[in-house]
């Protein structure tokens, strides 16, 4: 198996003689084949290969299968956005009349899909601390329940999920773990390793790394036993009468499955899927990756203790800071770092905050994050508006907190305009 670094550059595409060296891209929409009766091998999910991008694209594949390298799982998939990612991962396996668990430290947009979007669609959902019991996550747990999720490092609470705890609770009811990984990317954490059982990205954030397009990816871990839990899973363990009758589990085993229900069935309906040009540029990312995560923890750690020691800061949070309530399980689940996203709180409330990011001068205003540029958001008023005062406290998003993402520029440029920032605040 290779390293991770040399997967971030040679993994996915393997070129025989003549073939471009670089990813190509297929874009286009359509095959021809010579005949109907080779396409139909391919309808009927009896062979291999390509018929139409929204189903699968040679571009596509060979960057999830990148991502899939990275994360050591047995099938990958890419989908239009990380939302896109979180859904169909929650929506291949729950359906109306289910029931859903997940962390409440979860980014605003995903807690806003689980509790009001999934809602609609009749999937109910239990919130629990990232921080609870064994106890208190077993009891959150339903007859109905199909699913646990969470995210390794929450967006922008940075919070650290116990992955061990969530993935014992959940298996020993039978469900699957499912975690979020863009912040730490598989280049700081593999959450399989740790008893995950499917994780998501939006690939948007630090694989891509440049802000030139959006994406997600779905990477199955290949170690769900859904046969042996048959009657709660019934899309993947049954036939699929929509898909010629096939019946997932038994068809593609437990390291195709679900990637594969995935894709036939809410591929094939819902259509998100990225344009090959976006997965281009997305491997391009992934190439530099090993390298730009570390100098984002490098600079996230060093900006984190600049602003633990000034006086116009209330208080910081970056799991990689020794007394951080998270420090102990950074040391177990990120010990070659964790990422470039930094959350403090300014002295003077959220006018204080408001007016520290007007001042910034290289930093930017974003909506973004997880970028080589350093930029800069105040969370209650932009992601998490949609949330109350108290789904904002549970989510660990304080009304003050300023989620700072360090860019790879030179770490003491970073702190040279956060320092100018805060000594110019008003009194």
């Amino acid at each position: 198996m290779a390293t991770t670094e040399t997967t971030c550059v040679q993994g996915g595409w393997h070129p025989g003689d003549k073939d471009p060296r670089q990813v190509p891209i297929y874009q286009n929409t359509t095959w021809k084949y010579a005949t109907g009766e080779s396409m139909s091998r391919l309808f009927d999910l009896e062979e291999s290969g390509y018929f139409y991008t929204r189903l699968a694209n040679p571009t596509n594949d060979a960057v999830a299968a990148k991502i899939c390298e990275l994360e050591g799982g047995s099938a990958a998939m890419l989908t239009s956005s990380g939302q896109a990612a979180n859904f169909f991962a929650l929506f291949n396996i729950a359906q109306a009349g289910d029931h859903i668990v997940s962390s409440s430290a979860i980014y605003g947009g995903t807690y806003n899909l689980i509790a009001t979007t999934m809602a609609r669609m009749g999937i109910e959902s239990t919130f629990v601390s990232p921080d609870c019991t064994e106890d208190e996550l077993r009891a959150a747990l339903k007859p109905n329940t199909k699913a646990v999720f969470g995210e390794t490092i929450a967006n922008p609470a940075l919070s650290v999920l116990d992955i061990e705890l969530f993935a014992r609770v959940a298996h020993e009811f039978g469900v699957p773990l499912i975690v979020d990984n863009t912040f730490p990317t598989p280049v700081n954490c593999r959450p399989i390793e740790w008893g995950a059982d499917i994780v998501t990205h939006s690939t948007t954030k630090y694989m891509d790394g440049h802000g030139s397009a959006v994406g997600g990816a779905i990477v199955d871990a290949g170690k769900f036993d859904w046969m042996a839990h048959a009657e709660r899973f019934p899309g993947l363990t049954q036939p699929d009468e929509s898909y010629h009758g096939v019946t997932y589990a038994e068809q593609f085993g437990l390291g195709g499955a679900f990637i594969t229900k995935a894709t036939a069935q809410l591929m094939r309906d819902l259509g998100s899927i990225p344009s090959p040009q976006n997965a281009f540029l997305l491997n391009l990312g992934l190439e530099s990756l090993h390298v730009r995560m570390r100098q984002h923890s490098a600079n996230g750690l060093e900006v984190a203790r600049f602003l633990q020691d000034h006086p116009r800061v209330s208080w910081v949070r970056y799991c990689e800071l020794e007394g951080d309530p998270y420090y102990e399980l950074a040391q177990k689940y990120l010990p070659n770092g964790s990422c470039g996203v930094v959350s403090f709180g300014v002295v003077g409330g959220r006018a204080a905050a408001e007016e520290f990011m007007g001042r910034l001068q290289m930093a930017s205003i974003a909506t973004h994050v997880a970028d080589a540029r350093t930029c800069c958001l105040h969370p209650a008023s932009t992601t998490h508006r949609q949330m109350t005062d108290d789904e904002l406290i549970a989510a660990g998003v304080e009304p003050d907190l300023i989620r700072l993402s360090c860019g790879i520029e030179s770490a003491c440029d970073i702190i040279a305009d956060i320092e100018q920032a805060l000594d110019s605040l008003s009194a």
